[in-house]
């Protein structure tokens, strides 16, 4: 553990240490800025006597932060920025988010927590894949490999066969990428006749900014011989780090001595009980230049557990993120999510590790094509089984279209898996 006091901090202690840093942060802002304030209806500190006294606050969502853009709520003047990210993924108005000193040392510290549950310490080699850009990814991961004194081997997106040739030549030990990356790694390593485990001392993967199934977590350590880790976090939060599942597996840790967690109905306002499904909502309780009050964050999810895990650490864990609310599609009345897909189709070993759901309108009514790649396009009953077993986990049908491996267009960031081409995408 990077820092174990914290880590292992028994749970009434740090309920004690949430309520005071959350009654710090609104402190803060309302020392700073007038408009934050006029949000919060006013609320602060005073109003706050337990963490339940949180509830009486209003919910922050993205569009929140894109009427402020670039600084309407930020809690620091600029002349104290260091730096600044923005939101990916988005359209129109961007959402910013600064940071001053103290949020660049919070997010080398907390990032530094992330790799040392993955079992990344002084002696790794760590190979930096996302880029060093607005996308906050690579400078996250680079705060905290510099935390912990880590070799780092900033690369950053791209160039597929120098990475390969760096894994190998510069004795990478650890990997760190958007959750797709690995599979084109996979891919052009098939291509070059290069084996992870014959020609590289890689051991560890540490992936997030996508949802990713236990399936493709299962084939991406099959093939590249690692332990593969899941790490959360988001711009708005301040970064990749918020949390990280460890060697037991058993649910992504929150730090939440700077983070405060809540899950609602995705539908409404209404808390969810632990163990039910909601969505995520959280609470910055360590962040100046743009602290979260209550910020929806569109990511279903669930608390799988309040007690100490086998690693120690007694934080609280969440469930691996299953979709984003707003990932949803409905096919002919039904409800469903690309995460779901994807464990359907990694089930099957003849199944590639791309595809691509495609929605349409055929005379009027909804048609689904699942674009399947495969090393044996003719398997002769590989397109019924797929429909066959989506049937029986949907109610649906599909029309399934097998490709050969690469048969589908790679993108240059994230991968894409769902064109939608129905008017308003419904």
């Amino acid at each position: 553990m990077y820092q174990p006091k914290l880590e292992t901090m028994p749970r009434d202690q740090l309920a004690a240490l949430q309520l005071e840093r959350l009654q710090a942060t609104l402190r803060h802002i309302h020392a700073n800025n007038p408009r934050y304030v006029a949000h919060l209806g006013g609320l602060g500190a005073d109003d706050v006597h337990s963490l339940d006294d949180l509830r009486r606050f209003p919910f922050m969502a993205k569009e929140t932060l894109r009427k402020a853009y670039p600084f309407g709520l930020a809690c620091a003047p600029q002349s104290e920025f260091m730096r600044m990210h923005m939101s990916s993924g988005t359209t129109g108005t961007p959402i910013i988010c600064p940071h001053t000193p103290a949020d660049v040392k919070q997010w080398g510290e907390i990032m530094a927590r992330c790799l040392s549950a993955a079992t990344v310490t002084r002696a790794d080699v760590l190979q930096i894949t996302p880029s060093f850009g607005l996308f906050n990814g690579g400078f996250g991961f680079h705060y905290g490999a510099s935390t912990l004194e880590t070799m780092i081997i900033p690369i950053g997106a791209g160039r597929t066969q120098l990475q390969l040739q760096f894994m190998k030549d510069l004795g990478t030990t650890a990997v760190a990428a958007i959750a797709s990356y690995p599979l084109r790694l996979i891919e052009i390593a098939a291509q070059e006749g290069f084996d992870f485990r014959r020609d590289t001392n890689l051991r560890v993967g540490v992936f997030g900014a996508e949802i990713w199934s236990d399936e493709l977590r299962k084939r991406i350590e099959d093939v590249m011989g690692i332990e593969a880790f899941d790490i959360i976090g988001m711009t708005e939060s301040g970064g990749v780090g918020m949390g990280i599942d460890c060697t037991a597996h058993a649910g992504i840790h929150v730090w939440e001595d700077h983070y405060l967690i809540e899950f609602v109905d995705p539908d409404g306002d209404e808390p969810v009980a632990d163990g039910q499904w909601g969505e995520m909502v959280i609470t910055t309780l360590t962040r100046q230049g743009l602290p979260l009050i209550r910020f929806r964050t569109r990511d279903i999810s669930k608390i799988l557990s309040r007690e100490t895990c086998a690693c120690g650490r007694t934080s609280l864990r969440v469930e691996r993120i299953s979709c984003r609310n707003d990932d949803m599609l409905k096919v002919k009345g039904v409800n469903f999510f690309p995460k779901q897909i994807e464990s359907l189709l990694l089930r099957h070993p003849e199944v590639g590790n791309d595809y691509l759901i495609e929605l349409d309108r055929v005379q009027g009514a909804d048609h689904l094509t699942l674009h399947v790649e495969t090393e044996n396009d003719l398997h002769p009953t590989l397109a019924q089984q797929l429909d066959e077993a989506l049937y029986n986990l949907l109610g649906l049908h599909a029309e399934i279209l097998l490709l050969p491996l690469g048969g589908l267009p790679r993108p240059a960031g994230k991968a894409v898996r769902v064109k939608d081409k129905r008017e308003h995408g419904r």
